[in-house]
């Protein structure tokens, strides 16, 4: 019966140990209302555009060429960058609120070795998606901008996953498959948006919460 018990604390302490290195080696601050929060804002962002795309194929006059007109056209596009720059800055700053707010209360440091890893980790594929992008509007080629993004997010998700939890990396494979889908579905990138960047965080975000903060 010693012996057991013996037995019974040596594995606990070994447990006890697991978590600690697992603690050391992974950044644990990530919180469900973060993911929540950025798949309120994604949704938001989504009907937003909506109504504007809605209104530039209603409203918008046809130039000579059988095309809508130049100027209408550059108005669309510097109108969706600067709804996506808000919904971005919206997002990002709240998903940081909420990190630094559980951060604080597990009384540790926002910015160590650990979240720098996972922050390099993650901008390396955000920062190629988003140049990639950004060639694809010099061009004008639409297409396939919501595809690629839902893509690369997808990728840095997988990527920094190491550095976080491992719920993380089911995330970023549910923006790759999306992404990959709506390659099949041209123009319909925005409902795939809306899937990805808004339901899909909310998703995590629950489960986040759920497995991890409810206690």
């Amino acid at each position: 019966m010693i012996e057991q018990n013996q037995q019974s604390a040596s594995l606990q302490e070994l447990r006890d140990i697991k978590r600690m290195m697992e603690r050391g080696r992974r950044f644990m601050s990530l919180s469900g209302w973060r993911g929540v929060a950025a798949g309120v804002c994604g949704l938001i962002g989504a009907w937003i555009a909506n109504g504007i795309l809605n209104h530039y194929y209603v409203y918008g006059s046809w130039g000579t060429n059988g095309y809508f007109s130049k100027p209408e056209f550059h108005q669309l596009k510097f109108k969706l960058l600067v709804l996506a720059v808000i919904v971005f800055i919206a997002a990002f700053t709240l998903s940081f609120l909420f990190t630094w707010q559980k951060a604080r209360k597990q009384h540790i440091p926002l910015w160590n070795m650990t979240s720098r890893k996972l922050f390099w980790n993650m901008i390396i594929p955000l920062g190629t998606g988003a140049l990639f992008i950004i060639a694809m509007l010099r061009y004008n080629d639409w297409s396939y901008v919501a595809p690629a993004s839902l893509v690369f997010y997808g990728l840095a998700l997988v990527n920094a996953s190491k550095y976080t939890f491992t719920d993380v990396k089911y995330l970023g494979y549910g923006q790759i498959i999306l992404g990959l889908v709506n390659m099949l579905y041209i123009g319909k990138g925005l409902y795939f948006w809306a899937a990805g960047f808004g339901v899909l965080h909310i998703i995590y975000g629950a489960i986040m919460w759920w497995k991890y903060e409810r206690n």
